[in-house]
């Protein structure tokens, strides 16, 4: 499976951003898509995922302002990102894992934002 994430840029702090994750092969196949996140000089941590069946999770420190979301007609997810902080500055990459195991990443978009 093949990942096109898109979206990041420059944002000031309080702004929005909205990453997208486009796969070569149909969401059906892939029981869990994900968002996670680097940021200079620290480990790679998840942001947020979403299960086939729907149900999502997100990491403590984005909960109430990140919103993952999958449209299956396009073969896509998404990551809403809103009140954004400058500690939310980092590569994102889109994850999927398939039903079979296998993990697949996605090339990384930067997200920059400005206090």
């Amino acid at each position: 499976v093949q990942l096109q994430a898109s979206g990041g840029g420059l944002v000031q702090a309080g702004g929005s951003l909205r990453l997208s994750c486009a796969a070569s092969r149909i969401i059906g196949s892939i029981n869990r898509m994900g968002w996670y996140r680097q940021a200079p000089g620290k480990q790679r941590e998840l942001v947020a995922t979403v299960i086939r069946s729907g149900p999502t999770t997100y990491a403590d420190s984005v909960r109430g302002r990140f919103t993952i979301s999958k449209d299956s007609s396009k073969n896509s997810w998404y990551l809403q990102m809103n009140s954004l902080k400058p500690e939310d500055t980092a590569v994102y990459y889109c994850n999927a894992a398939l039903i079979s195991g296998i993990l697949h990443w996605g090339q990384g978009t930067l997200v920059t934002v400005s206090s």
